[in-house]
């Protein structure tokens, strides 16, 4: 055998190359371009199908109407709605960040199916930087759906006792709320197999916490077990705070006990959320 061949023999393969899955590696400047690109892509999307915003824009106008002229009378007393109106309200400003949370888990949970996430995991980009974009898209069809809640409130007598900073105030609330629950549905979309799972497992949970809280009627109404669930309830926390903040009265505890229990959601969630987003297969 030649020295050349021998040469050529010991020389060593080249090592194969990694997939891209540096995310410690990516500067946070990247990261949120990369975030930016990812929510102009959800909101094209959104844009491309207006079908999409039916429920951001719709479930308002359906409950507020529902709650009002159906159990209103029978909550506060009848011909009462109009003092109804500014208890209910301010409540459902807690349910619209439940109910677009659930939209978001079973919309994650229909991406994996189509292989969406599957091209955007192949990308030298933040595994984090796919969630974060689409909860910012979410937060964004939140902050509609509490626009039309508030505007059918104002057509049907709603009144600020306070000031438009403290609506703005409980308005940015339930954001950041509503928020921290769309890392549960999100882990909730990775999780299930279907999306029609998400959906069943999520509205058991938001059932109770709904209904059981102090969103609709006030806790003294209800079984004393009952009360003592409600005060443990991060909703009623969030619609006393909003409620508060519109209506006037004290607001530091509510207000304190919802972003703690958004905090709280947040640190457990978001970090089983992208380790689930990263082994999903």
């Amino acid at each position: 055998m030649s020295t050349a061949t021998l040469q050529h023999s010991k020389t060593p393969a080249p090592a194969p190359a990694k997939a891209p899955s540096g995310e410690g590696r990516i500067g946070l400047r990247a990261n949120l371009r990369h975030i930016g690109a990812l929510v102009r892509r959800n909101a094209l999307q959104i844009k491309q199908d207006p079908e999409s915003m039916f429920d951001a824009l719709l479930m308002p106008v359906i409950f507020i109407l529902l709650f009002v002229y159906v159990f209103g009378g029978a909550i506060s007393g009848k011909g009462n709605q109009q003092q109804y109106v500014n208890y209910v309200v301010p409540g459902m400003m807690a349910m619209m960040g439940m109910n677009i949370a659930m939209a978001v888990g079973t919309g994650v949970n229909d991406d994996f199916k189509k292989g969406v996430m599957d091209r955007f995991r192949s990308m030298p980009i933040a595994r984090s930087s796919v969630l974060i974009a689409k909860i910012v898209v979410e937060v964004g069809r939140m902050l509609v759906a509490t626009t039309v809640l508030l505007g059918m409130g104002f057509l049907l007598g709603l009144q600020i006792h306070t000031s438009v900073l403290e609506l703005l105030a409980a308005v940015s609330l339930s954001m950041v709320f509503g928020a921290s629950l769309m890392w549960i549905f999100i882990l909730l979309g990775l999780t299930m197999k279907t999306a029609q799972a998400v959906q069943g497992v999520a509205m058991m949970v938001l059932m109770p916490l709904q209904f059981g809280s102090s969103i609709f009627a006030p806790p003294t109404t209800m079984p004393g077990w009952l009360q003592s669930f409600t005060d443990y309830n991060p909703l009623s926390n969030l619609a006393d705070a909003a409620r508060n903040l519109i209506n006037g009265g004290p607001v530091a505890h509510a207000v304190w006990m919802t972003l703690g229990w958004a905090v709280v959601i947040t640190l457990v969630t978001a970090p089983l959320a992208v380790a689930k987003f990263r082994k999903k297969t």
